[in-house]
């Protein structure tokens, strides 16, 4: 094989890498699927609760990253943390199968499982997320760095086949209903069992293959300890160990603590993950980037760049603050406000978020085309500039359905088709956005920093994931409750615009049934029906479109040379 053939095709490692994330992937989003469901029915929390602790938990998730970065960049190295998160993501699902085996005969032990489940999961998490992320640039070598885009799109597509393996398996045997809608509580916990046992197989597949695949390309293996590494493989002029000093970590530690109380004392709640967790996780993150820009070995250009990556990581909150409503706002109108009947089939409500990873797969190879070919004729759009789109859509998605629901009133259901649609520019939306901001922090981010950069990355992350949190517990009720309140003899909708006194025995009837008395509010807003839920993340998302599309001439000087 000569050298220009070898050089047109992805190196072998990058399928290892696929299909260790594929597996891991089914684990996650098949336990996302049907967790919000889990909680209501089965663990009988209120929807607003679930939508919380679900926030919580992702963001949480998307934070521990940045921790296991750090260990790995100091101490373990990217293999053997990768080996680690998978093994305990694995004890995680296992579990929430018996939180879900349980729960009927003993509730407090059946949430506690939940809660050293979810805990055992975020740290996992954050061994093996930023980690396999970062070894996928060290495959190819530096004259092929332009890759890294279609790199990062064919990876990105692993993710989404193992999403839409595990949002199709476990909604399909752990979110049943009989022929008369009734829903089978006890069936999550089959859910569990298969993403547990789709991460055993991810870690086996990795531990099999690394040595041989997971190389570079003069055939050194990729992630092992630091203290394994050599200059060879760093830049001309590059510092090779990040230097913090006490003042640096005492600074990173005030500025945590002044996110933090700033948060706490604005956060009107009792809820403890919101009012604990969300603070920590935005403290955190501003705190732990904070630190990176304190490193006395930073140059002004990889400053500059770094920089970069917090300005797009900003962004990107926005962007996951609205799309992660798939596994709760969305999940409850599919369940209890959408006609999801498809050729006679009467789709699980936790399936039909599924439509994500099957169009991620279905275009993922057109977009990695597509972005050849702009690159090839020199016109490709810039990172921020693609960015922009995917906000964008993400605005226009959230139009179209808040249009189609403006009309449904509180007993008319949403045609399944709308949320297919809703999925289908959201899917746009990720491949303009996702992989190729993972692929910028490949580029952009010191060596030295490499699995602490995609930490930080993450960060946009886990701070969009807790604001979806609070914004999909706004949601308003929907036709199930007002079906609800009129069997328990009660007019909601008068209860909710105050054309009607509910007495204290009503007022009790409806908190034991789940069911609000107010109207949800938002920037001091009341969210009144559907429509002005969806108007939410329309004027959020085309804002963010707005200000990072004008801010692009300047990104771009910042960048220094990096597309």
């Amino acid at each position: 094989m000569t050298s220009q053939q070898s050089a047109s095709k992805h190196p072998k490692g990058l399928w290892v890498l696929f299909g260790t994330e594929m597996w891991e992937r089914f684990n996650f989003y098949g336990m996302r699927a049907i967790l919000t469901l889990f909680m209501v029915n089965s663990l009988m929390m209120k929807e607003e609760d679930a939508s919380i602790i679900y926030g919580g938990f992702l963001g949480l998730c998307y934070l521990t990253p940045m921790l296991g970065g750090f260990i790995s960049d100091r101490f373990f190295g990217n293999r053997n943390c990768i080996m680690l998160g998978g093994i305990m993501m694995a004890i995680g699902q296992l579990l929430l199968f018996f939180s879900a085996s349980v729960f009927d005969a003993n509730l407090s032990l059946a949430n506690t499982l939940m809660w050293t489940a979810l805990g055992i999961i975020v740290f996992g998490n954050g061994f093996f997320k930023p980690n396999i992320s970062s070894m996928v640039g060290s495959l190819y070598p530096k004259q092929e760095k332009s890759k890294l885009d279609t790199a990062f799109t064919i990876f990105y597509m692993g993710i989404n086949i193992g999403a839409f393996l595990g949002q199709f398996i476990c909604p399909l045997i752990g979110d049943v209903k009989d022929s008369g809608g009734i829903r089978d509580v006890h069936a999550f916990k089959w859910g569990f069992l298969a993403a547990s046992i789709a991460m055993i197989l991810g870690t086996a597949i990795f531990f099999f293959l690394k040595n041989k695949y997971v190389v570079t390309p003069e055939g050194k293996p990729i992630g092992g300890k630091p203290s394994a590494t050599d200059a060879g493989d760093y830049e001309e002029g590059e510092s090779q160990k990040a230097q913090f000093s006490t003042t640096a970590i005492l600074i990173a530690l005030s500025v945590f603590a002044a996110v933090f109380f700033l948060f706490y004392f604005n956060t009107n709640s009792d809820n403890i993950v919101k009012l604990y967790i969300y603070p920590f996780i935005y403290g955190s993150g501003v705190a732990l980037a904070t630190l990176i820009l304190l490193d006395s070995t930073l140059t002004k250009v990889e400053t500059q760049r770094i920089w970069v990556i917090y300005i797009m990581s900003f962004f990107i909150i926005f962007f996951w603050a609205a799309f992660e409503q798939a596994g709760s706002s969305l999940t409850f109108i599919a369940d209890n406000q959408t006609d999801r009947n498809i050729f006679g089939w009467d789709m699980p409500p936790s399936m039909v978020q599924i439509f994500n990873g099957l169009f991620v797969v279905i275009f993922a190879f057109p977009f990695s085309i597509l972005w050849d070919k702009l690159r090839a004729k020199n016109i490709e759009p810039l990172s921020t500039v693609k960015q922009s789109i995917g906000l964008l859509l993400i605005a226009v998605s959230y139009f179209i359905i808040a249009n189609n629901v403006k009309d449904l009133g509180n007993s008319g259901l949403l045609a399944i088709k709308w949320l297919i649609l809703l999925y289908l520019i959201q899917t746009f939306a990720e491949l303009c956005l996702s992989p190729i901001g993972l692929s910028l922090v490949g580029k952009l981010a010191p060596k030295r920093f490499a699995s602490l950069a995609y930490g930080v990355f993450f960060i946009s992350s886990a701070a969009g994931y807790a604001l979806s949190g609070t914004l999909g517990s706004i949601l308003p009720a929907t036709g199930d409750k007002f079906k609800k309140a009129t069997e328990l003899g009660i007019d909601l909708q008068g209860v909710l615009d105050k054309s009607v006194t509910p007495t204290a025995e009503q007022l009790k009837l409806l908190e034991a049934n789940q069911i609000s008395a107010v109207y949800p509010t938002f920037a001091g807003f009341e969210i009144q029906n559907l429509y002005d839920f969806f108007m939410v993340f329309v004027v959020l998302c085309g804002l963010a479109a707005l200000l990072l599309f004008l801010l692009t001439p300047a990104i771009k000087k910042m960048m220094h040379g990096v597309r």
